[in-house]
């Protein structure tokens, strides 16, 4: 090749090598220039979380309307129509006829069918008519105000945790949240019923202006206060002194708790004077002697836990990690930019990647066969205290068709109330024993305890008039 034809070459491949550069540059820079476009925008998206569609005000109840705003969230709430089941939880569809007094085509499978012991359980009460699994928050308000536990008279108290309330409270106070609640609770049922259109929606829980969690419960910010005080803060006001992180739990705890419906009034009240653990409440029970009914097999004053999630959460390593019951019943998910809480509120067990993997990197596998693991046992236990109960309730029974001394049978039944009380403690709340593993067994000891006790009291009994 020629000096000048080697020349004209280089040339040649300098300019190609330099276009070259430049088409790559230009490709860079149009794939910079396209991220950074995407960048800014999920920014902006992430910075501005939801588009103002409708005003939203404290009288906003409907959470249809609330959804203009947050289509999300909302479209996760209205999944609590869902019916799955999990090993020891969750409904299944079951059919039924719908009659005038209850338009129900499907309801959740009967626990008292599951276990008849339940009935003798709770003979006398209005539970031993009808106890069913628990279904979604969808079906709050519907399934109370169609139980065959409304065959007996209830008070309008009930109303508290299975509708949305808050501005009820306003209409019946004028203004005056306390005042509304006392009212309400002073109410019959089927009155206060008449007043409710929604299960609890967005406005119980969220301001409506900052969106900011927010406790609308004025037995809640009573029952709090009392624990906060013994814990040494005094004049505790949870709506002004919660972290963010405490809220995304005391929201939940406004209804997922123990408590009794106090004086003619049936003031719905926490009972936390003494604490909030099973024993530290039934302590209370036993000084200010309340109980909710009279068995109907023994005449034992004996006592019905409620759904005390909140009492058993507080008491496990969840709680003292600091991990809220919204971090794993709602926890955070990503739509795109945004990071929200999921409103579709369920078990972990139905959600393991989300719920639980974000903090324990196990397989889904592994992290159900532990839950279920502490699940069996706990069930074992209960099964096995249930038992000793309801074999104590048949011996008090033989005693005193027998004749048995006042006395004797008084003590009997007083290891019949904390016995029961105790398991139900268990069987009412609904992690089956998840919440706090070693407090369950605990409290299930403590109620075979007493079980057995009692029943000591009436073989001792029935020795010393033998001789």
């Amino acid at each position: 090749m020629s000096e000048s034809r080697e020349k004209s070459f280089n040339a040649r491949k300098v300019i190609l090598t330099f276009i070259a550069f430049a088409a790559v540059a230009v490709v860079m820079s149009i794939l910079a220039v396209v991220v950074l476009v995407s960048v800014f925008e999920h920014k902006q998206e992430a910075r501005n979380p939801f588009f103002r569609v409708v005003e939203l005000t404290d009288d906003t109840v409907d959470p249809a309307i609330w959804g203009k705003n947050f289509p999300l969230q909302y479209d996760g709430y209205q999944r609590t129509v869902d019916m799955v089941r999990t090993r020891f939880g969750g409904s299944e569809a079951e059919a039924r006829t719908p009659t005038d007094a209850d338009p129900r085509s499907v309801v959740a499978q009967s626990k008292l069918e599951e276990d008849p012991r339940l009935k003798t359980m709770w003979a006398g009460y209005a539970f031993a008519r009808d106890f069913r699994e628990e279904r979604g928050h969808a079906y709050m308000l519907e399934d109370q105000t169609f139980t065959e536990r409304q065959q007996v008279p209830q008070p309008g108290t009930c109303m508290n945790c299975h509708a949305s309330v808050y501005t009820i409270y306003k209409q019946l106070g004028n203004g005056d949240l306390k005042a509304g609640f006392d009212a309400l609770n002073a109410m019959k049922y089927a009155d206060a019923r008449k007043l409710a259109e929604h299960p609890v929606t967005c406005i119980d829980c969220h301001d409506p202006e900052t969106m900011a969690l927010r406790i609308t419960r004025p037995a809640f910010m009573e029952g709090i206060r009392l624990v906060k005080e013994a814990a040494g803060t005094p004049n505790y006001d949870v709506n002004t002194m919660a972290t963010r992180q405490e809220m995304r739990s005391f929201v939940c705890g406004q209804c997922h708790v123990e408590y009794y419906f106090k004086g003619d009034h049936k003031t719905l009240t926490y009972p936390w004077h003494n604490g909030l653990k099973a024993d530290e409440i039934l302590d209370y029970y036993e000084t200010s002697g309340h109980k909710d009914w009279v068995h109907a097999d023994t005449g034992a004053p004996a006592l019905k836990a409620q759904h005390p999630e909140f009492e058993m959460w507080n008491q496990g390593i969840h709680a003292r990690s600091g991990v809220s019951c919204a971090d794993c019943h709602m926890p955070y998910t990503r739509v795109g930019a945004l990071k929200i809480s999921d409103h579709h509120i369920q078990s972990p067990l139905l959600n393991i990647n989300t719920a639980c993997q974000t903090c324990h990197k196990f397989s889904e596998e592994e992290l159900k066969a532990r839950v279920e693991t502490i699940q069996n046992r706990t069930f074992e236990m209960r099964n096995r205290a249930m038992d000793a109960l309801v074999e104590l309730i048949e011996n008090i029974k033989t005693a005193k068709a027998a004749g048995i001394a006042e006395a004797t049978l008084t003590e009997a039944q007083n290891h019949q109330r904390r016995a029961q009380f105790l398991l139900d403690f268990i069987e009412a709340e609904n992690s089956s024993g998840f919440h706090a593993p070693q407090e369950a067994a605990r409290i299930l000891m403590e109620s075979l305890d007493e079980s057995r006790k009692g029943q000591m009291t009436i073989a001792l009994a029935n020795k010393l008039t033998q001789n």
